[in-house]
């Protein structure tokens, strides 16, 4: 395969016996506005047995000619003209159809909104740009897609953006990436509906699909399959959709419709054909019967369909398990892209009583059950935001896509507009969080809620416990200034809190790796790490996974000044350095204070922004390191000269104006047990602004800095060292750039669709722990006991039966026997 090029699109089109079109569009691709560098066109000829080759390579020397021995069909030639292309992103273009100027540049800036853009649809017109060929994606129950709106006027009004679960390999443009990663068409469709599992690949494996209208075509239809009989046609169709079902379909669903879409095929033949299917019926034999009878054509496609379906199958079957295992996003989040499922697609009497009995009788039109989650934050939801609500927030807003959602927060909820439930519990109130957790059949929560619900600390529910915030290395710190008892009594507190949870818990998220060891040392010590959680799961991975704190993947826009020229003393010249969220005992300004006013002494013109004082949540006092800051400014003469700080606290949505007024982030702190297994959530903004940073020595992000160089990372405590820091991110010009162009690379990896790709997948298929039946809840000098004996498997099966119904307990009972 050639190397990929950056910033090059080559354009694929396949040709089969239609040279003068393929001409044409080959001529019509010169004329786009796009630069021609950056344009690649690869023709495949597909063994159409005429004089193609030789015209194409005479009349088209300017292109890249791809000659098949055989005909590969659209989809094989597809991927026979991707294999001999470079670009970072493939199109495909039938070769009857005709680009716009723009159809390149516009599919360009849809893959520019966002990375999880995978693959743009264009829209396609007919070749007189009066009717429409594609606007829109639509799947039948039975597996057979369809372009609403097809053959209609285009729409004057409405056509924007939008997600589609496939694009019509008319027209069609594809991330090089997401096209290895998904294996190409497959090219057992040779055609039609091809593309159809393509998309629908491609959206299981969590990229998105963009329809586009302003990457316009217009296509010139062909009767391509007029002269081999249209019941061959219908024989791909038929066939194609059984795979695309089995291969794509989740398991409880494939268990309902397969069977019906097979019978549906037969029943479609049939009343095609015009037979009378009961002939063959004892009651119908006659005494001049023989072995040979005439029947249409028309009979043979749906049972030769099912039969080549029988014969591919341990091939599918391989297929299908890779697609599922590799899934991320279920069925109830695609079904809004299915459009009208209940389509019968054929108008005869015969056909359309069975296609009634098959859907009443097969249950294939119900909406695929959506899991209801609860997630439970201590912080309150609202314009200011800090870390445990900012994260509870994007759990929520990401898993709302794929279930139902209430976020659950215990100190008050302002008004905001979200595509989940917002509520508010007081602590102590369970009455009212008695309702909520009944509700759920998953239950997500951070912080204290085991500790202030009894509910949750009984529920039989699926917990799953956020535990990325140590909170009791954090009371080290935190409440050492309280005296002795109250040190210990806080650190002691946090620590019973803690282990109920990883007691009770049936997976837990952390931020990092270093965090995942020591969690699994606390986990070992409490006896969770045992031959139930390993077997099956060695490493662990499925009891407790890294999902750090992300950030958004849609860019932060400067809206509104608010530093330069609005704060007084600071202005549109000076080097602004910024201290994103809040002031913690367990962080070191101090010495950044010291810094900067060597740094303004010797340089000038240098100021830092304290972002946050005043946490939003009530019950978080001012730290005493606010205090001592502030003083510590007035005695070196830079306070509201050299060194601001905000007075209260930065709404979530009014952030990026301060970040992007900045020219560095800075985080500094102590060098301690919080500091090693601390993940500092203020980085993520930085990484997000595209802000070069100045960090201290010793946590996670203080490895990535320096790894990755994404700033300079000093000693805890040396103002020397972090006044030279400071000023080689602020003033060296050639060091900034190449900083920001590092910080642009690795603020990908941790866009919130990422991050949180184990939650999600784990939400997908929720379980409880191996061992959630043997862990009792901590009692001091108690024995731990396995439950076990007929008594223990009983109530077990009638709690399954009542929370999940027969299929779960089959599931628990199939597991069961499997381990044995």
């Amino acid at each position: 395969m050639p190397q990929v090029r950056p910033g090059l699109v080559s354009v694929v089109l396949v040709n089969y016996r239609g040279t003068d079109d393929t001409l044409a569009a080959i001529d019509a691709l010169g004329k786009l506005d796009w630069p021609a560098e950056r344009l690649e066109i690869i023709v495949v000829e597909n063994a159409s047995g005429d004089d193609s080759l030789k015209r194409l390579r005479a009349e088209a020397s300017e292109v890249t000619i791809v000659p098949s021995k055989t005909n590969l069909g659209f989809a094989g030639g597809c991927n026979l003209g991707v294999s001999r292309s470079s670009g970072e992103v493939v199109a495909f273009l039938n070769n009857d159809a005709r680009p716009d100027e723009n159809w390149i540049g516009a599919a360009m800036e849809a893959f520019d909104r966002s990375p999880r853009v995978g693959a743009v649809a264009s829209r396609v017109l007919d070749w007189d740009g009066k009717l429409v060929d594609f606007v829109d994606a639509a799947l039948t129950w039975y597996g057979m897609g369809y372009k609403p709106l097809t053959g209609d006027r285009p729409p004057s009004r409405g056509d924007q953006a939008h997600p589609v679960l496939f694009g019509t390999g008319a027209a069609m443009f594809v991330r090089r990436e997401v096209y290895e990663e998904l294996g190409g068409f497959d090219e057992r469709y040779f055609m039609f509906f091809e593309d159809v599992d393509f998309g629908w690949r491609l959206n299981l494996a969590g990229w998105r699909f963009s329809y586009e209208p302003a990457s316009l075509a217009f296509h010139r239809h062909h009767a391509s399959m007029k002269d081999f009989g249209s019941y061959r046609e219908q024989y791909l169709l038929e066939r194609n959709a059984l795979f695309t079902l089995y291969k794509n379909l989740e398991s409880e669903a494939l268990n309902r419709v397969l069977p019906a879409a097979m019978a549906l095929a037969v029943r479609r033949s049939v009343a095609k054909a015009g037979v009378d299917s009961a002939s063959l019926d004892l009651r119908a034999a006659v005494s001049d019967e023989t072995d040979h009878v005439s029947v249409s054509r028309q009979l043979l496609p749906g049972v030769f369909a099912i039969d080549q379906f029988v014969k591919e199958l341990t091939e599918l079957a391989a297929d299908r398990e890779r697609i599922q295992e590799g899934r991320r996003v279920s069925d109830a989040k695609l079904w809004a892209l299915f459009g009208m499922t209940d389509v019968p697609a054929f108008t005869d009497d015969y056909y359309l009583d069975g296609y009634e009995n098959i859907v009443q009788t097969f249950d294939v039109l119900s909406e695929p059950a959506r899991s209801r989650v609860l997630i439970i934050t201590g912080d309150p939801i609202g314009p200011k935001l800090a870390g445990p609500a900012i994260r509870a927030w994007n759990m929520a807003e990401i898993l709302a896509e794929d279930a139902e959602v209430r976020l659950l927060t215990l100190q008050g909820a302002a008004h905001i507009e979200a595509p989940f439930e917002i509520v508010h519990v007081a602590p102590g109130n369970e009455k009212a969080f008695a309702l909520h957790e009944a509700w759920a059949e998953v239950i997500v929560f951070q912080g204290h809620a085991m500790a202030v619900f009894d509910t949750l600390r009984r529920s039989s529910k699926i917990l799953v416990v956020d535990v990325y915030d140590p909170m009791h290395l954090e009371q080290l710190e935190q409440a050492r200034e309280l005296g002795s008892a109250a040190w210990e009594k806080q650190v002691s507190d946090a620590t019973e809190v803690l282990n109920e949870q990883l007691e009770r818990g049936d997976f837990f998220l952390c931020a990092s790796e270093r965090q995942r060891h020591f969690y699994l040392g606390q986990l070992a010590g409490l006896g969770r790490v045992n031959p139930s959680t390993y077997r099956g799961d060695p490493d662990l991975t499925g009891l407790i996974a890294v999902a750090p704190f992300g950030l958004s993947a849609t860019p932060p826009v400067h809206e509104r000044d608010v530093l330069r020229g609005v704060l007084p003393g600071i202005t549109a010249d000076d080097k602004v350095l910024i201290w994103s969220g809040g002031l913690y005992n367990w962080f070191d300004p101090e010495t950044l204070i010291r810094a900067v006013a060597d740094l303004e002494e010797r340089r000038g013109r240098v100021r830092l922004f304290f972002q946050g004082t005043k946490h939003p949540h009530p019950g978080v006092p001012e730290m005493e390191i606010v205090e001592r800051s502030r003083r510590l400014a007035g005695e070196l003469d830079v306070l509201d000269r050299a060194v601001f700080f905000n007075d209260s606290w930065v709404e979530y949505a009014d952030r990026q104006n301060y970040l992007l007024e900045a020219d560095a982030g800075v985080s500094t702190h102590f060098a301690h047990v919080e500091t090693t297994f601390s993940f500092r959530t203020r980085i993520l903004d930085y990484l997000w602004a595209g802000l070069p940073m100045v960090v201290t020595d010793g946590d996670h992000f203080a490895g990535l800095v320096r790894e990755r160089e994404l700033g300079i990372v000093v000693p805890a405590g040396d103002v020397e060292a972090l006044s030279a820091a400071l000023e080689k991110v602020l003033f060296d010009d050639a060091f900034r750039d190449r900083v920001r162009e590092n910080v642009a690379r690795v603020r990908e990896d941790y866009v919130w669709e990422r991050t949180l790709l184990p939650l999600v997948d784990f939400i997908r298929e929720p379980r409880r722990a191996a061992d959630r039946s043997v862990v009792l809840p901590r009692r001091k000098s108690a024995r731990r006991r396995r439950r076990s004996g007929l008594g223990h498997d009983v109530r077990q099966a009638l709690h399954y039966l009542r929370h999940g119904g027969p299929r779960v307990v089959a599931e628990k009972v199939s597991r069961r026997l499997r381990r044995s």
